[in-house]
């Protein structure tokens, strides 16, 4: 069995490469440069997990025209970073637009390229920051589009594993499936210490701490 998995190098997608690979798929690793702040972070971090999971291939794509798009802070330095809101009022600034329909996309090419019957991708909707394109609702509308619009010979799932779980559930899962995390990057803001304010680095801290093991990457707060 072959699948396409995103990999961003972060907790959640590197996570969802071992559990891929865990289930008995070889994978085709996709991780995508779009401008984001800590684009060379997350190159290198993607590297390094793809080559401890062992994946058959990795590509990295160029999407530099979401810089061009604008509309984010991720790619937008005129913008800032927001701090994480409890109250979760609006969409952080941080909401890259119709991303994961891009990359979905690109994925799905691979995918029916390459003869992969599987696309992971480490969406989730339960503590996460309100992102459109990561609810069930969105998943289930995009695999009917490649559903239609593939070769009719094609039989691609989008397999979601996570979109039900909470940051913890998902890193207990990857601490069974011994998920290098010090290899793993998720601040938005920074390319050396974690900011430790931003909502990854918040959520990403606080899966940590209800699991009660200690991050091992390195935070400037």
């Amino acid at each position: 069995m072959r699948a396409v998995c995103l990999l961003s190098g972060g907790m959640d997608s590197s996570t969802l490469a071992y559990v891929a690979k865990d289930s008995g798929f070889s994978l085709i690793a996709l991780h995508a440069n779009y401008g984001q702040r800590t684009e060379g972070k997350e190159e290198r971090a993607a590297r390094a997990v793809a080559a401890a999971v062992g994946v058959e291939e990795f590509i990295v794509i160029n999407l530099a025209y979401f810089k061009a798009i604008g509309g984010s802070s991720l790619t937008d330095h005129l913008q800032e970073v927001d701090d994480f809101q409890p109250d979760h009022a609006h969409i952080p600034t941080t909401y890259v637009p119709f991303r994961n329909a891009n990359l979905l996309a690109i994925a799905t090419s691979y995918a029916e390229a390459r003869g992969a019957s599987a696309i992971f991708i480490g969406v989730q909707s339960q503590d996460y920051s309100g992102y459109p394109d990561c609810r069930p609702a969105f998943i289930e509308a995009f695999q009917s589009v490649i559903s239609h619009g593939t070769r009719d010979e094609t039989d691609i799932t989008l397999m979601t594993p996570f979109v039900m779980m909470t940051k913890a559930q998902i890193l207990q899962t990857g601490l069974s499936l011994g998920v290098p995390y010090a290899l793993t990057w998720s601040c938005y803001r920074n390319e050396g210490s974690a900011c430790g304010r931003c909502g990854s680095c918040h959520f990403r801290l606080m899966a940590f701490d209800e699991v009660g093991v200690r991050d091992p990457i390195k935070y400037e707060v």
